[in-house]
This record gives C-alpha cells, sequence and structure tokens, in this order.
C-alpha cells in the first residue's frame, strides 16, 4: 500500500511538470506573437521581461457547486481581480465559471474542456500603455457541478524593468505606468487589497 502511494504521488508529479512545461512553451509561443503584433522581433517581450529567469507558478483552485455550499447567496466564488503578472494560461474540468467584465457589464467567458483560456495580465497592458488591457476577471459558482482549474501564471524576472513601451508613449499618450522592477510591482501590489492592486500605478508618471 505504501509504495502505490508512492507511486501515485510521483506520477502525478511528473504529469504536473509535463504540464506545466507544455502551458511554459504556449505562454512564450503568445507572447512572440504579441512582440510581432507590437512591431517587434518575436524575442522582443521574452528579452525584455528577461524570461530565461523568470517565474512560472502552477495554482489549481476548486471550486464548489452552489448545492454544496452553506452560503447559496454566495454565488461568486473568485472575487473580481486582475493578476499582476504577464499571461494566464487556464484549463478546467468543466466549460463555464470564467467571467470578464467589459463595457460595465460580467460575460461569461466560456472554453471547453480541451482548450486553454488565456488572459492578458498587468504587464502587458504596462508594456503597451494601457492597449492590451489587463482583463478583470471573476468565477462564478455553477449551480450543480464542481469546478477544478490549473491557471499558469507567466511572469517576468523579478529584476526585469516594467514601463510602457516607447512605441506607445507620445503627447497625446503620456505613460500611464509609472517604471519600475517587477520585484518592486510585486512589493507594491503587496500593500493593496487583490482588486485594488494596480491603484499604485494608474496615472503616475514615468521615472
Amino acid at each position: 500500500m505504501h509504495q502505490q502511494i508512492l507511486v501515485f504521488i510521483y506520477d502525478e508529479s511528473r504529469v504536473l511538470q509535463e504540464y506545466s512545461e507544455r502551458m511554459r512553451e504556449m505562454g512564450i509561443q503568445l507572447l512572440r506573437r504579441i512582440s510581432k503584433s507590437l512591431g517587434h522581433e518575436e524575442c522582443y517581450i521574452e528579452k525584455k521581461m528577461k524570461l530565461e529567469s523568470g517565474y512560472n507558478i502552477l495554482g489549481p483552485n476548486f471550486y464548489q457547486s452552489l448545492s454544496r455550499c452553506s452560503d447559496d447567496k454566495n454565488q461568486i466564488g473568485q472575487f473580481p481581480h486582475q493578476d499582476p503578472v504577464l499571461l494566464v494560461l487556464i484549463a478546467q474540468n468543466v466549460g463555464g465559471g470564467l467571467q470578464i467584465k467589459h463595457q460595465g457589464k460580467w460575460l461569461n467567458a466560456d472554453f471547453s474542456t480541451s482548450s486553454i483560456g488565456v488572459l492578458v495580465a498587468d504587464n502587458i497592458e504596462i508594456l503597451t500603455n494601457g492597449k492590451y488591457k489587463s482583463l478583470l476577471h471573476r468565477v462564478a459558482l455553477n449551480t450543480t457541478v464542481e469546478r477544478l482549474s490549473l491557471p499558469f501564471f507567466f511572469e517576468p524576472s523579478l529584476d526585469a524593468t516594467v514601463k510602457p513601451e516607447p512605441k506607445f508613449v507620445d503627447d497625446r499618450n503620456p505613460p500611464s505606468y509609472r517604471q519600475m522592477t517587477y520585484k518592486e510591482y510585486l512589493e507594491s501590489n503587496s500593500q493593496y487589497h487583490v482588486i485594488e492592486a494596480k491603484a499604485n500605478l494608474i496615472n503616475e508618471a514615468l521615472l
């Protein structure tokens, strides 16, 4: 019995490691496409954010169904927030649950269990001076079905400098975010509630 448990843990760990490696490869490819869409060489963001020494975090989330919650009036599994990373890649065991706020309304961001959902996060918004928006999102509980998600957070190196790309800064579009390292950015965010994570960056001049 003890050996079976060890084998199970080893196999699970190996699967998660392979999953993380595949998600990192996908994230790199997406960032290369974004770099080209900005008019740069495809490795621009990769180099600028020093992704060779960047961080990736896999953060599994489990959401009970409303039918199993003690408080059936609370229909939100995760409250509205934006993520202080580059991209978030999400796999899930059931369709539905993720919602994105657009033009003042919460919209269902449905995608199948055979797909990977992609969220643009804070540091892409900063890099493009707001052209690409960090998505405000939340999770709504399903009435009867439990939901498991595997978000993969794609992060810059801690010493990478995060600031608006000069291409998106001019007299009509001054920088909306001040320059800082990714480490400083995370430290500044820790002073705020997650929903207000970017409040200290908006409308501050570039140093």
